[in-house]
């Protein structure tokens, strides 16, 4: 997540700023939407994260045919599914 992401989502939620003395200013409510964006886009991020490495270690195991190949696409994979479920609550 770039600095550019945090802006636009804090703009998104209406947190307002004061590019003169690089302050923000924000109520609770805003905040709390804020701080639900960026724990959203982190788990995004991190769930892909484990969704490339499924697919790395299915290459893997699609030319190698090692056990270990098999078992890291499918830890991988079940990884990513327990972080995207981790929004849902």
């Amino acid at each position: 997540m770039d600095r550019e992401e945090i802006i636009r989502m804090a703009r998104e939620v209406g947190i307002e700023f004061d590019p003169r003395w690089g302050t923000c200013y924000t109520g609770n409510v805003q905040l709390e939407r804020f701080a639900a964006l960026v724990a959203a886009a982190e788990r995004r991020a991190c769930a892909e994260a484990c969704e490339e490495v499924e697919s790395r270690a299915e290459e893997l195991w699609d030319k190698f045919a090692y056990p270990e190949d098999q078992g890291m696409a499918s830890g991988a994979r079940q990884c990513a599914t327990a972080i995207r479920a981790r929004g849902e609550k």
